[in-house]
């Protein structure tokens, strides 16, 4: 025993000595507060570093290949320094994302490849082709006739100059400009502007930053960034920004609460249905316990990205899905506090989780970096109460979907589950109310709004049309179980093919329509993500398909030879809910 306490200490004592210096981690909290302006604001390198490589590469670390064969993974912030400070053989590793297929045979790269280095792509004749093609359209102004393949190219084109201006350091905007509060920042040794300060390689900030880091003495490098950053600072440090401003977002990087959110509503949902049978009542509780986290987690990542913004979150396609996810989640709650049958956790949960991994899977199609808003959308309080209350109804209209998922699912059994599947067509029909009234409202609002920023209501602008279809679907879709054409089950139904309509005016407006950049809205418009969207509605046509193909082949086995011609077919069936 004394043996092994005298080794333990031995070895606690000389391990310090025998760490490289290079073995230290960086100091990302320190990184924090060095501010970078990029896209319209200033925000900590960390972010930046973050952002950066997700737009290069898709992926938050870097795997890279040693010289002895074995397999590092970098983190953002040691990729960009890398790229900035000591660039030499960068061009060599795989970093640059492709992942068109019709692209890499195009241009004669592998098919299952995805990261491609800088040589490889940059002196391609074929891309250059292409570019070039794309290029006259554009100033042709025929844009909107550019083919999928034009477009990848562009991307493309677009990561490969993002490359260089990170290795050029022509990127990295950290010297502020005392002008004014909104003045272009410069990188360290670009050229004077105004009263912006050119520095020399010897008096530079963070010139003593990028000699150790070259050495590899990160223990050095993080001592001198805070001095570095002070020596910025006060270039401009009415215009810099606080380092608490700064630390408040990179902490919000590093929580990422809204992936903390999904996760903890999975483990609500499987504590749920474990208990469904057993230990009921304290599997409730817990699972009650667990949303509210969860939520929670949702309520810190909004309040973060509102006070980091300074606005409301309506301003790209990331930020309505993840709202659609917390406003699901508050109606399921609210909802299951009236009714107390388990169902809406049931529905919410699977919707809530599979929305918040749309949104944290693919930051090529959904972006998740807060930028600031384009100018038609500032300073517009209609603007702000129209997008949250439509992107509320599709959250409504989410949870409805959900329902009709497990009132299908029931009909499977015919009538063993026959008063649950009833409970649960009526709150299809309760959900379906809130959301028809949010839509509507919404979309008066919209009309509101338009005739402010563009002096008219209405103009049948394809988000425009595509809102009304949706809304004019639900409402049809109510009136005929008022008027007794449909019962419950029929609603079931409606509530699944109906959700494609709010697919269409929430993606394929997005990702289809505004390809051609037509619309008013292209704001918030993008590209991508079409195979997503389609494999989708294929899934719930085939679903709903599938679901009556049964019963009615169920109803025929079952019902006598004499009574199949008076017989229900299912949509206007005995199952109809008494109208409240």
């Amino acid at each position: 025993m004394t043996r092994i306490i005298t080794i333990l200490i031995t070895f606690l004592c000389v391990a310090p000595c025998l760490l490289r210096a290079d073995s230290v981690p960086l100091d990302t909290n320190a990184l924090a507060t060095l501010a970078v302006q990029d896209h319209g604001r200033k925000k900590p390198f960390t972010t930046f570093a973050h952002e950066m490589l997700l737009t290069l590469s898709g992926k938050v670390e870097l795997p890279v290949k040693n010289a002895d064969g074995s397999i590092s993974t970098l983190s953002p912030e040691e990729v960009i320094l890398d790229l900035w400070f000591k660039p030499d053989g960068w061009d060599e590793k795989p970093i640059i994302m492709l992942n068109f297929l019709e692209l890499k045979k195009k241009l004669g790269l592998p098919d299952d490849q995805k990261l491609f280095t800088y040589n490889e792509l940059i002196n391609k004749q074929p891309l250059l082709d292409i570019l070039d093609e794309a290029q006259k359209l554009q100033q042709a102004g025929q844009g909107d006739s550019l083919t999928a393949l034009q477009k990848e190219a562009e991307h493309l084109g677009e990561r490969l100059k993002l490359f260089q201006d990170l290795v050029n350091g022509d990127k990295e905007t950290v010297v502020p400009n005392p002008a004014s509060a909104n003045a272009r920042w410069r990188s360290l040794f670009s050229a004077s502007e105004g009263q912006i300060k050119v520095y020399t390689k010897e008096e530079a900030p963070l010139g003593d930053c990028e000699k150790v880091y070259n050495e590899g003495d990160i223990a050095q490098f993080n001592a001198l960034i805070p001095k570095a950053v002070e020596s910025l600072r006060s270039g401009a440090p009415q215009f810099y920004p606080s380092a608490a401003s700064l630390q408040f977002e990179h902490q919000y990087m590093v929580l990422e609460p809204f992936l903390w959110a999904w996760v903890i509503y999975l483990t609500a949902l499987i504590v749920l249905m474990l208990t469904a049978l057993w230990a009921k009542t304290m599997g409730y509780r817990l699972t009650w316990a667990l949303v509210l986290v969860g939520l929670g987690f949702e309520l810190w990542g909004f309040f973060c990205r509102i006070v980091i913004s300074g606005r409301p979150p309506v301003t790209d396609l990331y930020e309505t899905v993840i709202w659609v996810s917390f406003i699901g989640m508050v109606f399921a709650i609210i909802l299951e506090a009236v009714y107390r049958k388990r169902y809406f956790f049931y529905a919410g949960l699977p919707a809530a989780v599979l929305t918040l991994i749309v949104a944290d899977s693919d930051s090529t199609i959904l972006d998740s970096s807060i930028n600031p808003l384009t100018a038609v959308l500032r300073n517009n309080m209609w603007l702000t109460i129209h997008v949250l209350t439509i992107v509320s109804s599709y959250a409504a209209f989410a949870l409805t979907a959900a329902l009709g998922h497990i009132a299908l699912v029931m009909s499977l059994w015919g009538k063993r589950y026959a008063i649950a599947q009833g409970e649960v067509q009526f709150f299809i029909y309760r959900a379906m109310q809130i959301g028809i009234l949010l839509l509507a409202t919404g979309t008066i609002l919209g009309g509101v709004w338009a005739n402010y920023s563009w002096g008219r209501f209405w103009g049948w602008d394809p988000k425009e049309t595509w809102a009304l279809i949706t809304l004019l679907c639900y409402l049809a879709l109510v009136h005929g179980r008022l008027a007794g054409w449909w019962g419950g089950y029929g609603l079931a139904i409606g509530s699944v093919v109906c959700f494609l309509s709010v697919m269409m005016s929430w993606y394929g407006v997005n990702f289809i329509l505004g390809q051609n950049g037509k619309s008013l809205h292209s704001y918030g418009l993008s590209t991508g993500g079409l195979s997503y969207a389609t494999g989708f509605a294929a899934f719930e046509i085939l679903f709903v398909a599938f679901i009556i193909a049964w019963n009615r082949r169920q109803k025929a086995l079952q019902v006598p030879p004499t009574k199949k011609a008076a017989s229900a077919e299912g949509f206007g069936s005995s199952d109809a809910l008494p109208v409240k």
